[in-house]
């Protein structure tokens, strides 16, 4: 097999990222002129790359499904954005952040594509400020931090609870004026269906207009998608409602590799499932995991109790609480990161532990902070997160602690990419959620947000240049030509199959269904038995979508059934193959825990010697297994070590 370019520069690891910029093509002002390119996508990541590619000089054109820019799941985003600054002076710095994020991420992603992400930090928060971000302050007027999982600093920029609608506002804002300006076409209500690819390269796209249900042709140089990830394919989850895999599928079934798609991020802090008709989970920030304490009670028939309404939270003395975080890992307590608490919490409510009507949930307790801090700073802090779980749950969180307990929240998992984060198909780049780089295993709290505007706003500006230096040359694209008309035709004969279909059950069945076997079998914790469980539910659950689906409606209108249909359909598609890949991954890493491989401490056990790759699975047709291909992933600055914080 031959070895994988994934272009990264063969220099010193701090030097990686200035040399790359030296050694890569430029283009001219006049000739960015000449080229086009799409945007699909506008969260922070599609926004600010949109914006910066504007201002930069090229045509671009810029697609979403919402109705606005600032609809975007980006906006959902409450603790922080991670940036080594060093503000606090704790010793932090670069390295520091990139080491961090490596271990976070459990040893499998790219050191060079870490590194660069901890480089550019700094440069992200000076940005947003210039943009009006409104970040909180010190006394004095310095920019605060606060900590987040995973680490022993204090790195994390915020705006109390708001931090990614403040970052895409801002984003937005710069979004706008290319768009005043001229020099980005906005198309709102346009869901991206497939991409077209003209003698090896990504040449254009086939869109849908959600309001009359046209299918049109797009064409560009390259093609950039920011359509975040693919976590709705378990049905209950943090993400919007929306938010779909179907832009990054396309792009797959048309030769980009999908790697690590078994890589799902379970967040420990979200309200537990309250009934079978809720249709998604709403997360609590881990930035509360700063000031409230996590724990279950030390006697299970007082969780007993607690479970059947017989007494309180407040009812049980501090020496019969068990802060289980605290116990298991006294060096980062309760900032342990996500995938360690989540399974934690999980391990204490499977032993009868648990804490409400399900025995699902474990609590999150503030009266230690209120009584050091006092109430006014915790409400300065986090109010209104507090708000908001009071609105969801009718309990106030400053006399009783909150409930939690851990969710589908993101998916480190995507499109595989270069060190220009470009795929393996030429001109068609992925950034931000859409990827799978910078994350490895785990994605640390707050580091979301870093990658989708570093992407957008200092990397993806330098690099797509390399590519498009070599098309000044090329005209327009042609969107008459038969790739488009083919493409076209096959999107169209999708939407007409799916709406005519006129069977019983609605689509979110299809979608409950495909939930309940993903949370069971693919969930957090995971075994070989299970998964091939899964797959064979999956294809059975295939085969009755599409024999048994309705879609109602009109095919030329709006019809957000027809658009739900489409995106399930990959849904179950993408939660095979994430099967595949979790079977196929003997070892325990990060958010994918498989029971096979663990300490005698039941904690995630690697296989360094036998899975120290980035999995790259590549479509080989409808009817045919895919083909996996291996990124090894090379590790020169750090040592693999067995992860603990403890």
């Amino acid at each position: 097999m031959s070895k994988i370019d994934n272009k990264i520069p063969a220099v010193p690891l701090a030097e990686k990222w200035s040399k790359h910029k030296e050694s890569i093509k430029v283009v001219s002002p006049a000739n960015k002129r000449k080229l086009d390119v799409i945007v699909v996508g506008t969260g922070l990541a599609g926004a600010s790359a949109a914006a910066s590619l504007a201002e930069l000089g090229y045509n671009v054109h810029a697609f979403c499904y919402q109705d606005s820019p600032r609809r975007a799941h980006s906006i959902s985003a409450q603790g922080g954005i991670n940036a080594a600054k060093n503000y606090q002076n704790d010793n932090d710095s670069v390295f520091r952040l990139f080491f961090d994020t490596i271990k976070g991420g459990d040893y499998r992603s790219r050191e060079a594509n870490v590194y660069r992400l901890a480089e550019v930090s700094p440069n992200i928060i000076d940005q947003c400020v210039a943009q009006g971000v409104p970040f909180a302050r010190e006394y004095g007027g310095t920019l605060a931090n606060r900590s987040f999982g995973g680490v022993l600093v204090s790195r994390t920029f915020y705006a109390r609870g708001q931090t990614g609608q403040q970052l895409l506002l801002g984003a937005y804002g710069a979004l706008n004026r290319q768009v005043a300006k001229g020099s980005v076409k906005m198309y709102t209500r346009h869901e991206m269906l497939d991409v077209v690819i003209v003698d090896g390269k990504a040449r254009g796209i086939i869109a849908r207009d959600m309001v009359n249900g046209e299918v049109k042709r797009f064409g560009a140089h390259a093609v950039v998608v920011a359509t975040g990830g693919y976590g709705n394919v378990f049905f209950l989850s943090t993400n919007a409602m929306g938010c779909n895999g179907s832009a990054v599928w396309q792009c797959y079934k048309k030769g980009a590799w999908f790697a690590n798609p078994c890589f799902v991020q379970i967040h420990p802090t979200c309200i537990p499932v309250h009934g079978d008709q809720q249709s998604k989970l709403t997360l609590m920030s881990e930035s509360l995991r700063n000031d409230g304490r996590v724990w279950v009670p030390k006697k299970k028939e007082d969780a007993e109790k607690l479970q059947k309404g017989e007494i309180s939270p407040n009812d049980i003395p501090d020496e019969a609480r068990d802060f289980y975080l605290e116990r298991r890992y006294p060096s980062y307590g309760n900032l342990v990161p996500r995938d360690v608490a989540s399974r934690a919490a999980k391990e204490r409510c499977d032993a009868g532990f648990g804490v409400n009507n399900t025995g699902k949930a474990v609590y999150l307790d503030f009266k230690y902070s209120i009584e050091r801090l006092g109430k006014d700073v915790i409400e300065a802090r986090y109010g209104n997160l507090f708000q908001m779980y009071e609105k969801i749950t009718d309990v106030d969180p400053y006399k009783e602690p909150m409930m939690i307990y851990p969710a589908i929240h993101y998916t480190m998992g995507g499109l595989w990419v270069d060190y220009n984060l470009m795929t393996n198909i030429p001109g068609l780049y992925a950034i931000g959620e859409a990827n799978f780089s910078d994350h490895g295993a785990n994605r640390l709290g707050a580091s979301a947000l870093m990658q989708g505007l570093a992407d957008g706003y200092f990397v993806l500006p330098y690099t797509i240049g390399d590519y498009l230096a070599n098309e000044i040359m090329t005209p327009k694209i042609d969107t008459s030509i038969p790739e488009f008309e083919e493409a076209e035709k096959s999107v169209t004969g999708r939407l007409e199959k799916l709406f005519n279909i006129k069977g019983t059950e609605p689509v979110d069945h299809f979608h409950k269904e495909l939930g309940h076997i993903m949370w069971d079998y693919v969930g957090m914790s995971r075994n070989a038995e299970g998964l091939k469980t899964a797959v064979e539910k999956m294809k059975k659950l295939k085969k009755e979508f599409w024999a048994n689906v309705l879609v109602p409606g009109e095919m030329s209108n709006v019809n957000p059934e027809l658009e739900k249909a489409g995106r399930v359909a990959d849904f179950i598609d993408i939660g095979i193959l994430m099967a595949q890949d979790a079977l196929d991954r003997k070892e325990s890493c990060g958010g994918h825990f498989r029971e096979e491989s663990v300490t005698d401490e039941g904690e995630a056990k690697r296989d360094d010697e036998d899975f120290t790759y980035a999995s790259c699975w590549e479509y080989k047709g409808e009817d045919a297994e895919p083909v996996l291909n291996k990124e090894d992933l090379e590790f020169e600055n750090v040592a693999l070590t067995q992860r603990s914080y403890k």
